[in-house]
């Protein structure tokens, strides 16, 4: 049966609503996790934004790791593995849904995001041992790769596209705009969802007994543990996993976040990122016909390698930014905010003085930053005498207020013009740089995690699937853990960003030591011998 099933060219039914999961909850990964709501919740969040989406990043993922196992014990009863993914996946679209509702509120947001990340991890473990139910170990590999190539199509080519539509013309601050490209997530996930829920069924199961109590649940998990710890060849990949997949997790959560903090043009990311969709959808079936040539283990390799030249350019293009932007925001502050921080009328709620003074202050420091600062101010400064601009600042009791926030900004702008377009220099280069970053991961980024998954998937016992995909999750989540908290944790006590990212380079090389040092057991397990 599996023989002919393998020969099959056509994705069956079963197959194809396994893979339209992929193409439902991929919107998740790209405008929550990955390219929008990081730089929205920095933004609203601040200088810290960055730190604090780490560290929810990494709450989210530890609890998933923590309960991975015994979740995975109890989906293997017969008819539990698709309750529990209806409720995580459900769970994961009414909390992204609230994000929207609480954008008034950061911290409000980061517990929004905590709990529809645990929704999705979760549905997503479920998901994943789903795989062994749906399809033969001969289809697994084309499968696999399958269901990321159509997630990149979902969580790109139409949502994340409209909800980059919508943020252009509306304009990226629009709150309607940025509650859209939240909503358009729920609303996608759920419908798409439906014939997951209509046509998947769990075919490989524990019978239910009278000894299902959680003392054997839990025994069951001790058992599964020890299976793997026993089989070398297992063993050495699940370690290997858990490093080299916490870079790639790493990487997807903080890409932005990172980027923003660097003071890259979101717009610019968020195009870059699309790339990244586009790419990986092609090179996921690639990589599977790769895996299929070459042996899985090598093509993981590669994509280490690939990987860890990826960190290498990312660090760099924080290095060598960050001390002009250091430079620049030292003398912004001493030759501009400080000169202006007396000049600011009292608040007057009635007329909107204070909020026009503030508009006019960001005003001038985005001319700074312009291609050409002279003209800018200069303009700004004509417009001020002939027009009411920034509410009544035009007021004659206050020209004087406004006039005096100009004159600061020209003699900021005739001191550190040098330095403003020294950093505008190193934005546009280390902009080219996350350009080629973005294409680079969209080579590997699906192609890693589809055969990880599958030929994880083609070494276990088909009727405990969750158990096993259970560790197989935990290592994923504790990976994804340790990689925010490293680049947070480093980046805050260096002050610099560009060294958490260096800490990456780290996972992907003991991952790529496991790999390549394992090659025996590795090989000889995935050719059937072991």
């Amino acid at each position: 049966m599996q023989a002919e099933q393998g020969k099959q060219k056509r994705f069956t039914k079963k197959e194809w609503s396994w893979i339209m999961y992929d193409w439902a909850n991929s919107i998740y990964a790209t405008n929550i996790m990955a390219a929008i709501f990081p730089t929205i919740f920095v933004s609203i969040a601040g200088d810290a934004g960055d730190i604090w989406w780490g560290y929810g990043t990494s709450i989210a993922t530890f609890l998933v790791a923590v309960l991975a196992p015994l979740l995975g014990a109890v989906a293997d009863f017969k008819g539990m593995k698709k309750k529990l993914f209806t409720v995580f996946m459900l769970m994961g679209v009414v909390f992204t849904f609230m994000i929207a509702l609480v954008m008034h509120s950061w911290q409000l947001m980061l517990v929004g995001y905590i709990f529809s990340r645990i929704g999705f991890s979760g549905s997503c473990l479920f998901y994943d041992s789903f795989l062994t139910d749906v399809t033969s170990d001969e289809r697994m590999d084309k499968v696999s790769s399958w269901g990321y190539a159509m997630g990149y199509i979902g969580g790109s080519t139409i949502p994340f596209v409209i909800s980059i539509a919508v943020l252009l013309v509306l304009g990226y601050s629009s709150p309607v705009a940025q509650i859209f490209s939240i909503v358009i997530v729920s609303v996608w996930w759920l419908v798409f969802s439906l014939p997951f829920l209509k046509n998947v069924e769990q075919t490989h199961y524990i019978e239910r007994t009278a000894d299902n109590s959680v003392g054997q649940i839990f025994r069951n998990i001790g058992h599964t543990a020890k299976d793997i710890f026993q089989r070398k060849g297992l063993f050495l990949f699940v370690l290997a996993y858990f490093f080299y997949i916490d870079g790639v997790g790493t990487i997807i959560s903080i890409s932005t976040a990172y980027g923003t903090v660097l003071g890259l043009g979101t717009v610019g990311m968020i195009l870059a990122l699309l790339v990244t969709q586009i790419v990986a959808m092609p090179c996921s079936i690639l990589f599977a016909n790769l895996a299929a040539k070459i042996t899985a283990r090598k093509a993981l390799v590669g994509a280490i390698i690939v990987y860890t030249f990826i960190c290498c350019v990312g660090f760099y293009m924080g290095f060598s930014l960050e001390p002009h932007q250091a430079a620049y925001e030292t003398a912004l502050k001493a030759d501009f905010s400080d000169q202006i921080a007396a000049l600011a009328p009292e608040a007057d709620e009635m007329s909107g003085n204070l909020e026009g003074f503030e508009a006019l202050v960001k005003d001038c420091e985005s001319a700074f930053r312009a291609k050409d600062p002279g003209a800018e101010l200069a303009a700004m400064r004509q417009k001020l005498a002939e027009t009411p601009l920034y509410n009544r600042l035009s007021d004659e009791r206050y020209t004087a207020a406004a006039q005096g926030v100009l004159d600061a900004a020209d003699s900021f702008y005739a001191k550190n013009a040098q330095l403003a377009a020294n950093l505008n220099s190193a934005v546009s280069f280390s902009t080219i740089l996350f350009w080629a970053m973005a294409t680079l991961v969209g080579t590997v980024q699906g192609g890693i995690q589809a055969v990880s998954r599958s030929y994880f998937g083609k070494l276990i016992p088909k009727e405990r699937s969750n158990e096993f995909f259970g560790f197989f999750d935990i290592f994923g989540k504790f990976a994804s853990v340790l990689g925010p908290v490293l680049y947070s944790t480093i980046g805050a006590w260096t002050g610099r960003s560009s060294f958490g990212v260096l800490a990456l380079i780290a996972l992907f090389l003991v991952g790529l030591v496991i790999m390549t040092a394992g090659r025996k057991e590795l090989d000889a397990l995935e050719s059937g011998k072991a």
